[in-house]
């Protein structure tokens, strides 16, 4: 069927430029007015929609052509822009920047959607440059609709005339100038952005940060002229949405971790499980002593080397969890929340915390990025998630390692990096409960997330 659906996609050069302070600037704004606006991240990332949600007062959802089908893509926008005006998406990296062969990029998310490109150009330290910049972007594929520029980080009302006339003589449109302002952004770390969930106590700093981005945006971005051009998107072809299941009862519990330590999840992701029929309820392996009454657990990714110590010192849970899993309550775990199941976890500086020793080895931060990329995961053996040789799109991320595993038996996974082709085993299994470093998307894979409900409901019903 035929939906129209006001859009824009904000774009960048390169990650640095802006893109997330412009549009979660963007999204307050458009707030303010009144304007409900739904907020999308292509990509697979986890941070950069918790802010989002902060400006709009709506989840952020992710868009990504890898960890879900691209035939999916117009379905998965149209379904969360329920009691939403317009869509506003973030890009990813630069504009062109994705996986292998462009998978994933800005630049396929754009044209899959047939969505208009606004281009933010960090223009500090440049004048006539920023429009060959993006004149170059706006040829490199004549496909990708640029509709016009947003210039950030500009010095002056001499500077901001250079760059307007320079923009006047390709014939690109300027949508905004924001000038340089100290403190406008958001403070970063290893992985990228401090996620809310750590900025957001008693001074509310990730609050003030978003407000401060919303009037900067208000007073410096033609708001008017951006709600007309994501009008101007034309029509797309929406599948209708699958029926999903209706439960007068859930199925079965799942316990889902889920704190400042914890906080790597897909809203979409968690929604398909809920779909099956199953209940999900949250903990908290920093502050709670003892799990809810649950049927299985999903451990996600964060930051637990940031908080260590107090998952260390919460030593009744991390029993409770290590007795549960050894019983054969199925788990599931991915990248922080498999460090999390190891024996234990050595942190940037070298002090080593004892985790939940489910799992042989220990966790080792490194100051280096250790992986990052999409990868393609088989499985080696029957697991929670489903039947051996079953694959499954992912992604990795990060900067710890395995070390003392060698009383680890068979990998429950092959990896397969999409980059470059390089395989490896990865991940353990004890039981019932599965990790590895793989991030993956339940609306990209539902027959794993149905695997993972039925072992849920058979361990309920055993017990």
């Amino acid at each position: 069927m035929e939906s129209h659906i006001p859009r824009l996609v904000i774009a960048a050069t390169q990650s640095g430029a802006g893109k997330t302070t412009i549009v979660t600037g963007l999204l307050a704004a458009l707030r303010e007015r009144g304007v409900a606006v739904q907020s999308f991240k292509v990509g697979p990332d986890y941070i950069d929609p918790g802010y989002h949600q902060l400006a709009s007062g709506r989840p952020g959802m992710n868009l990504d052509t890898w960890l879900t089908p691209k035939e999916k893509l117009s379905a998965s926008l149209a379904r969360e822009m329920e009691g939403a005006g317009i869509a506003i998406i973030e890009g990813v990296m630069g504009l062109y920047d994705g996986g292998r062969q462009g998978i994933s990029s800005t630049a396929e998310i754009a044209k899959l959607l047939k969505a208009p490109v606004v281009f933010v150009i960090d223009a500090k330290s440049m004048g006539a440059s920023a429009a060959a910049i993006a004149l170059g972007f706006r040829d490199y594929d004549k496909e990708v609709k640029i509709a016009g520029v947003i210039l950030n980080r500009v010095g002056s009302d001499t500077h901001e005339a250079m760059l307007r006339e320079a923009m006047a003589g390709i014939g690109m449109p300027v949508f905004g100038v924001l000038r340089r302002q100290e403190g406008l952004g958001m403070p970063e770390r290893h992985l990228g952005l401090v996620p809310v969930e750590e900025r957001s106590g008693a001074d509310e700093p990730a609050r003030k940060a978003v407000k401060a981005m919303g009037i900067a945006v208000r007073e410096q971005v033609d708001l008017d002229s951006m709600l007309k051009l994501a009008e101007t998107a034309e029509p797309l072809q929406v599948q209708p949405a699958e029926g999903n299941i209706s439960c007068t009862m859930p199925v079965c519990r799942i316990g889902v971790a889920k704190d400042e330590a914890f906080s790597f999840y897909y809203p979409a992701s968690l929604q398909v499980l809920k779909d099956l029929g199953a209940e999900l309820v949250t903990f908290s392996p920093l502050a709670d002593k003892s799990l809810p009454q649950v049927d299985g657990l999903i451990i996600g990714g964060g930051f637990p080397e940031m908080f260590a110590k107090r998952l260390e010192d919460n030593h009744s849970l991390r029993r409770d969890i290590r007795e549960k899993a050894l019983s054969g309550l199925p788990v599931y775990a991915e990248c922080g929340g498999y460090m999390y199941l190891m024996e234990s976890l050595q942190d940037f500086e070298g002090q080593e915390y004892a985790m939940t020793g489910i799992f042989p080895g220990r966790a080792v931060m490194t100051s280096k990025l250790q992986t990052v990329g999409y990868i393609e995961a088989r499985m080696s053996r029957d697991t929670v998630l489903g039947r051996k040789g079953s694959l499954i799109h992912g992604h990795e991320f990060h900067f710890s390692v395995e070390e003392d595993t060698e009383k680890t038996t068979e990998r429950p996974f092959e990896f397969t990096r999409l980059r470059n082709g390089q395989s490896y085993g990865a991940g353990q299994m004890c039981n019932n409960t599965l990790g590895s470093y793989l991030h993956l998307h339940f609306a990209g894979c539902p027959e794993q997330a149905r695997a993972f409900v039925e072992a849920c409901t058979a361990w309920k019903e055993r017990h």
